[in-house]
């Protein structure tokens, strides 16, 4: 008796733990009563009915799918390699599970569909160049779409858009050809920049010179007429004062007073002598 009642005290522990469900904050537990879901459990623990009660755990972090590389055909009829990494979210854990089979494969099949068609309207240059955009017209295209998958894509990374190597040879080669052309005109444009501004320090040097010169020109002319006038006036001036040396020697003349011009003003005792004998 001792022995089966320890028998069922074991079965009971048993029993109880067995239907023990521990939540972490990662994850949320979906619990299903012979098959028919019941509620979804939050992080913490819970306990479940052993056998007639089961549960699912679904992860609702951040999880990544990487899109395997496959050739899409562009616009320009080139077959380019595309890989891309998928990041989406689960936001509806019942949705994710009894709306979709499998949301992960899904998600990666659609997300394969969806690139060639947005990069099969592109050129591989468009592709090469609008890698941002792409992102961003795949992401809308499948966040739309796996709305009833109780998934929420966050974003999408285009890893690569690589073209064979005889086209991507060739793309190279224009490349490089618009960069020594660029710079082939980067290197004129400044070599006539550099002449332009040589013309115009010679330009502006000439007019300098001319400019000193028809100064230096100027000045010489003034120089020359008040050395003109001054020597004209001092002529004039000796002039007078030997006139009045030579009078005053031969005793003729008698000083009145001073003139405008500094010279003195002699009276004629002749002229007055003759007029008094008239008399």
């Amino acid at each position: 008796m001792e022995t089966f009642t320890l028998i069922i005290i074991i079965l009971v522990i048993l029993f109880f733990f067995s239907g023990i469900r521990i939540v972490r904050p990662t994850h949320k537990l979906l619990v299903e009563t012979l098959g028919k879901y019941i509620k979804t459990s939050e992080q913490g623990f819970h306990w479940v009915i052993p056998i007639i009660q089961s549960g699912k755990y679904i992860n609702i972090t951040e999880r990544m799918v990487d899109v395997l590389p496959q050739m899409v055909i562009t616009k320009d009829k080139l077959n380019a390699e595309v890989d891309a990494v998928v990041y989406y979210q689960i936001k509806d854990p019942k949705a994710s599970l009894y709306n979709v089979d499998d949301h992960k494969s899904q998600l990666t099949s659609l997300a394969r569909t969806t690139l060639r068609a947005v990069i099969g309207k592109m050129t591989l240059t468009d592709a090469n160049e609008n890698r941002d955009s792409i992102n961003e017209k795949v992401e809308t295209i499948l966040d739309k779409e796996t709305a009833s998958y109780g998934v929420e894509v966050l974003r999408v990374e285009l890893q690569k858009i690589e073209p064979p190597s005889d086209v991507q040879d060739s793309m190279n080669n224009v490349v490089k050809a618009e960069q020594e052309k660029i710079a082939a005109t980067d290197f004129a444009t400044a070599k006539e920049i550099q002449a332009d501004g040589i013309k115009r320090a010679k330009i502006k040097e000439g007019e300098g010179q001319r400019q000193f010169s028809i100064l230096e020109a100027e000045g010489k002319a003034q120089a020359f007429s008040l050395i003109n006038k001054s020597f004209i006036g001092n002529a004039q001036l000796f002039k007078k004062y030997d006139v009045v040396e030579r009078s005053l020697k031969e005793n003729s003349k008698i000083i009145l007073g001073d003139d405008t011009n500094g010279i003195l003003k002699l009276f004629d005792l002749s002229k007055v002598t003759k007029s008094i004998k008239k008399k």
